[in-house]
């Protein structure tokens, strides 16, 4: 392996001149400068980044974990999150929670190691306790995806309650009384806020809730599919049907069809999270708009601002858009 002492021979300059080149610190003459170029061009040099991660206490790099890489939801996240942090003169690293609490915070643990000057953990499954403890052993950690009272400045989320509320009291203004809820697994934040925010609505408008018109989903295609045939199965009628995300929801339409059920003249259907594909469909998908772009870019922004030990600002929470589609009709 050829190393800065390589180097340094080969230009005729010490190891220490060498370093401040490569780095872009301190004064050095343009010759010199010249000569430890072409000296690691002719030797193929390349730094060692670990050893200067060890050596600088930085790594130039930052970490983002996410909780799976599947779906457009997380491609979208992942694009976005690649061009600023390359943008920002920085290296990305990615790794994956594998959708629980103990892959998160070993993903984190494993960034933290490798000297990242900030982390980016997208997080569906840990609680706050445990976040809380991971922003204290990492001064540059944001989290995205969980409401942290006691850090607000360390957390980008997204008003999950309030868009359910808000697409379910849609679907009551179109004079839906009967309306049924898949929820994505139950046991994360999320899916509890959306479920929360599905509930809050029929209270809201005096529309006794029934167990029987919800069913539990687990966010995939296929899932939806059986989560809808399962409401059907029950043979409690419903006119409209909520999917707490867009793969279920199409899943859904999938079992409504098979069933005889007409979107949107016998059933409406809104899903969540405007997949790309939601505006194609037959019929196009009513459904939630999430500025993820919006919210990776802020969160990165926080982090890149931690990382150089300034003070930054709690960040306000992201709120939806409903983006109402074919899928959706009036009760006549």
């Amino acid at each position: 392996m050829i190393t800065m002492l390589d180097v340094s021979l080969r230009a005729g300059v010490s190891k220490a001149t060498v370093s401040r080149v490569l780095n872009g610190t301190g004064q050095v003459k343009e010759s010199t400068r010249i000569a430890v170029f072409k000296a690691v061009e002719e030797l193929g040099y390349r730094p060692n980044l670990l050893a200067q991660a060890l050596a600088n206490q930085t790594s130039n790099t930052i970490g983002l974990v996410v909780s799976n890489f599947d779906g457009p939801y997380f491609g979208r996240l992942l694009r976005q999150a690649a061009h600023l942090i390359e943008a920002s003169g920085k290296h990305m690293i990615v790794t994956d929670g594998h959708d629980t609490p103990e892959g998160e915070r070993e993903a984190v643990h494993l960034l933290i190691d490798r000297r990242c000057d900030a982390i980016i953990l997208y997080t569906r499954f840990m609680e706050e306790p445990a976040l809380m403890q991971l922003i204290s052993q990492h001064h540059a950690l944001m989290v995205i995806n969980r409401d942290l009272p006691q850090a607000r400045d360390r957390c980008v989320f997204f008003e999950q309650q309030q868009a359910a509320s808000e697409v379910v009291k849609y679907l009551i203004t179109q004079g839906h009384r009967q309306i049924a809820c898949i929820t994505a697994p139950i046991n994360t934040p999320t899916a509890q806020s959306r479920l929360a925010g599905y509930k809050d609505a029929l209270e809201q408008n005096q529309i006794t809730y029934h167990d029987s018109l919800v069913t539990l989903g687990d966010s995939s295609v296929a899932g939806g599919y059986h989560a809808c045939c399962e409401l059907l199965a029950r043979q409690q009628p419903f006119t409209a049907l909520f999917a707490c995300n867009d793969d279920m929801a199409i899943g859904a339409l999938r079992a409504l069809h098979q069933a005889g059920k007409r979107v949107p003249e016998d059933v409406s259907l809104f899903g969540f999270d405007d997949e790309p594909s939601a505006e194609y469909l037959q019929p196009s998908l009513s459904t939630v708009y999430l500025p993820i772009d919006k919210m990776i870019s802020t969160a990165i922004t926080q982090a890149l601002r931690l990382s150089s030990g300034e003070i930054v600002e709690p960040v306000e929470p992201f709120v939806g858009e409903l983006k109402v589609r074919e899928s959706v009709a009036k009760i006549k």
